[in-house]
């Protein structure tokens, strides 16, 4: 899971903006005179366009601006009250008249993709403050933005401490503000009770943040800006007590708010997060396929696994469905057997990226940045909707590092728990979890996003792009011999993508077709052949998102088609390097600008 730009926190979708650094760029943000004089009048009004809305966009939504990398924000919080809503919504209709104006078809091709990428964010930011309104119901977009603001600020070196504990303790100073807004704008009749029981977990992991960034380096302040920080740190102790009793006492009890979203909302939120030509009909269709030709895959490999053992269950030519499904978890239990420790998670993800690395590096399978890469415990605030993401840093803070968060086993889990937590990642799905979040899955690619010379389309990175390509890379890596062509390893790396292909079916199935949790949970371990826990927390983590489940499956159809479509063009001069290096030159688009811009199509 690529972490998004405060995905859960912000009012646009995650998606941001920025323009203080100058850049030769694709949408022409930060041109020279001389570049600027050849470029088309169409071509200079979107470039003006462009930079105007990434200068503005950043004003409205500080938090963000911090996470992309501009920084002149950093001591401002963003304002969730009606005017502060209104002032983004009479933004983005603005900006979007402006590019209305604009002949499109007189663009550069690759300023064409950035105009529909920019026309797709504005008609979304609209859409999700004035039809959406998760800021009337969705508790995770304020502690996103509480944990953000001090997260963002504090987890990278971008400044010296001094000057980020100052921004801090500007923002700290407005976090009990933001907790009034949540209190004043959050129906809890149209709140559910999943959301406010998981944002009543998280409200202790800001004071996690500043007890773990903050506290340990006040020090580094002196005089009137230590007694400052004393003062927000003490009052911002006090507001996250004030508003846990609110979570407790009045929002929980009282939410009764339906999590699922249903067909005209999903279909909408579905077209925008995605900008894919499937609708939702197809992509069931299609993921219905893809899941029964996996499984005759997995039996396949089964077959050879269990070939002369001792109490393994018959493995006939044609089996009947109940003999396949023995067969397969037969098989995978063989590989559920070799997993690390309760903690050692984290040191085992550490050494599967490191043999990641070499794998991609000695069989010269895509070009490897040196962007710095460190495996950390996923931080509170964020637990609880995905077991692992990265974390890259914004196009705009150049030689930062990546983080490959992990979430820790909780304390309170039984023996029980655990040792189901550990089967589903098992060594051999660490590995594949480090090649989709590491290497060369979401942080490669973002590294590649980031030297994309349009600011525009490095901070609109589409979230189907990135997902698709670490999905993309996991069969990659497989076809390619990684840990030498063992068959377990392909064994569990088509049961991970049968979680791609499950979560596509269970993102549409909850929000729209009214599934029970036994129907999930059916899909996820007997289908799918899920883990209890992983089952479980996968069907949390549907009632509290929408439209970004089925990211992953969409993503890599498109990437495997654009691939095809390469390969038939070019016959025996199709090489494989050569061709991940140009998918990911053109700056995480949507996919299918990248089939259009590779093959010479018209941007549709």
């Amino acid at each position: 899971m690529r972490k998004t730009l405060l995905a859960t926190a912000l009012l646009a979708a995650g998606l941001a903006a920025c323009a203080s650094a100058p850049a030769t760029t694709a949408s022409g943000e930060g041109a020279t005179a001389t570049e600027a004089a050849a470029m088309s009048p169409a071509d200079a009004k979107f470039a003006d366009l462009s930079r105007r809305w990434l200068d503005g966009w950043l004003a409205l939504n500080p938090v963000n601006a911090t996470q992309v990398g501009d920084h002149r924000f950093d001591d401002r919080l963003d304002q969730l009250d009606a005017p502060g809503r209104q002032r983004i919504v009479d933004f983005s209709k603005a900006m979007l008249g402006e590019l209305d104006a604009i002949d499109v078809n007189a663009l550069s091709r690759e300023n064409q993709v950035d105009a529909a990428i920019l026309r797709n964010q504005l008609q979304g930011d609209i859409w999700n403050i004035e039809t959406y309104q998760g800021w009337a119901w969705d508790p995770q977009v304020y502690s996103g933005l509480a944990g953000g603001a001090i997260y963002n600020l504090m987890a990278r070196d971008f400044a010296p401490m001094p000057q980020r504990l100052k921004s801090a303790t500007a923002r700290m100073e407005q976090i009990p503000a933001l907790f009034a807004q949540m209190r004043a704008n959050l129906d809890p009749a149209r709140v559910p009770l999943i959301h406010a029981q998981t944002v009543a977990k998280q409200n202790d992991g800001v004071i996690e943040l500043v007890d773990q960034f903050i506290v340990p380096n006040a020090g580094q302040l002196q005089g009137a800006d230590r007694a400052r920080l004393d003062a927000a740190v003490a009052n911002l102790r006090k507001a996250v007590a004030e508003q846990q009793a609110w979570l407790d006492k009045t929002l929980v009890p009282n939410a009764k708010g339906d999590f699922r979203i249903g067909a005209k909302l999903y279909d909408q939120k579905l077209q925008f997060a995605l900008m894919s030509s499937l609708s939702r009909a197809e992509i069931k269709q299609r993921a219905e396929a893809e899941m029964r030709r996996v499984r005759e895959e997995m039996y396949g490999i089964a077959r050879q696994v269990l070939q002369g053992r001792a109490g393994a269950p018959p493995t006939p030519e044609r089996p009947s469905e109940e003999q396949k499904q023995k067969a397969i978890e037969a098989a995978l239990d063989l590989a559920y057997a070799d997993r690390p420790a309760r903690d050692q998670v984290v040191d085992a993800a550490k050494a599967a990226l490191a043999k990641a690395t070499d794998f991609v590096r000695s069989h010269d399978l895509v070009g490897v940045p040196d962007d710095p890469v460190k495996v950390i415990l996923m931080p509170e605030f964020q637990r609880g909707v995905a077991v692992a993401y990265c974390d890259s840093p914004g196009p705009l803070d150049k030689g930062l590092d990546t983080y490959f968060a992990i979430s820790p086993i909780p304390d309170d889990w039984t023996r029980e728990q655990t040792d189901s937590f550990l089967r589903e990642y098992n060594s051999r799905m660490i590995e594949l979890l480090a090649i989709h979040e590491a290497m060369p899955g979401h942080y490669l690619e973002g590294a590649y996003s980031a030297r994309f010379p349009s600011t525009l389309r490095a901070v609109l990175r589409s979230g189907l792009f990135a997902e698709g390509w670490a999905v993309y890379t996991e069969r990659m890596m497989a076809d390619a011999g990684f840990d030498g062509d063992d068959p377990l390893f392909k064994l569990v790396q088509r049961k991970f993508y049968l979680r791609t292909i499950a979560n596509s079916l269970l993102d549409q199935g909850v929000h729209v077709d009214g599934w029970s949790r036994e129907q999930a949970m059916r899909l996820m371990t007997h289908d799918a052949f899920q883990q209890e826990r992983e089952a479980a927390g996968k069907w949390v983590r549907a009632q509290l998102s929408s439209a970004q489940l089925p990211t992953y499956f969409v993503g890599v159809q498109e990437q495997f088609d654009t691939r095809k479509a390469v390969q038939a063009k070019l016959g025996d001069k199709f090489d494989l390097k050569a061709y991940h290096d140009q998918v990911l030159s053109y700056g995480a688009p949507p996919v299918r600008f990248v089939r259009e811009l590779m093959l010479d199509e018209p941007i549709r």
